[in-house]
């Protein structure tokens, strides 16, 4: 991506390096993790996905005394500007709609974390907090991505970021309200597939950014493209499922396939619209 002299955003919170709890065997689940595994909920995904990953022991906040490298800060940076891209992305669609964009803040963090959703972790991945309006990363994940997941490059991580500022517009829209209320009224079979709706609009959404963004700016270079539909492809339900058990089952998906994912994504990026992200109407995704 071509962000070498791109601005950086002023609503990114570094706590890298404070800590904030020590993970391990046999502790007790805080109120904090339960919260955020109900959050998790209101999201589509599976709570005991949280649960599972939050036996910890809660003790005070302790320093890293590990310098950052220098490869990490160069991260921090990069996904600075791609916060400060959506920015600007999503003021102008705001503003032509006849809105205000209030920006999202996102953190930065090493291994955990308080939320206004509770405790996260860097187990979970990177995930948005309505009730904060913050987007939460452990930069660590973009490693996983790249060897656990087989998606490498700066575009894919910045289809993670704009993914979960995705989440951010729904929010502001209402959209998520309206899926929560919808999910509890039905079978849990039904909920998780007005989730995996949700999800892939936020995966739609994060295509509408890249179209705008390269059109405005050229931000796009050779390759870009293919790394954020690898990216899209490797977090699906059904890989992520096979790789975990061996097998996957549909009724328990909460994301959308490999194949629902990457297609969501790429229609965003191609038709730049919100129109487009549309995928609460049809019968097919």
């Amino acid at each position: 991506m071509r962000f070498e002299n791109g601005r950086e955003s002023d609503n990114v919170e570094d706590r890298r390096g404070q800590g904030g709890m020590r993970l391990g065997g046999g502790g007790k689940i805080g109120i904090g993790t339960v919260v955020l595994a109900l959050i998790a909920w209101y999201f589509g995904i599976d709570p005991s996905v949280v649960l599972n990953t939050a036996s910890v022991v809660q003790t005070p906040a302790v320093q890293d005394s590990q310098p950052r490298s220098r490869a990490e800060d160069q991260i921090a940076r990069f996904t600075s500007m791609v916060l400060a891209d959506t920015e600007d992305t999503w003021g102008a669609i705001f503003r032509n709609g006849g809105r205000q964009y209030q920006q999202p803040r996102l953190v930065l963090y090493t291994g955990a974390t308080q939320s206004a959703c509770g405790m996260g972790q860097a187990a979970m991945g990177p995930f948005y907090c309505p009730a904060d309006a913050k987007v939460y990363l452990d930069l660590s994940f973009f490693d996983e991505l790249s060897t656990r997941f087989g998606a490498p490059g700066d575009f894919a991580q910045a289809y993670v970021i704009a993914h979960e500022v995705g989440h951010h517009v729904q929010n502001l829209l209402g959209i998520s309200e309206k899926v929560q209320q919808a999910r509890q009224r039905v079978s849990e079979r039904e909920a998780n597939r007005l989730s995996v709706r949700l999800e892939l609009q936020a995966d739609c959404l994060a295509g509408v950014w890249a179209h705008h963004a390269d059109r405005s700016r050229k931000v796009l270079e050779a390759g870009d493209i293919e790394e954020g539909l690898a990216a899209a492809s490797a977090t699906g339900d059904d890989r992520l499922q096979k790789q975990a058990r061996g097998y996957a089952v549909p009724d328990s998906f909460t994301h959308g396939t490999s194949a629902q994912r990457a297609r969501w994504f790429r229609e965003g990026l191609q038709q730049g619209t919100l129109r487009a992200c549309d995928t609460f109407s049809g019968a097919a995704l």
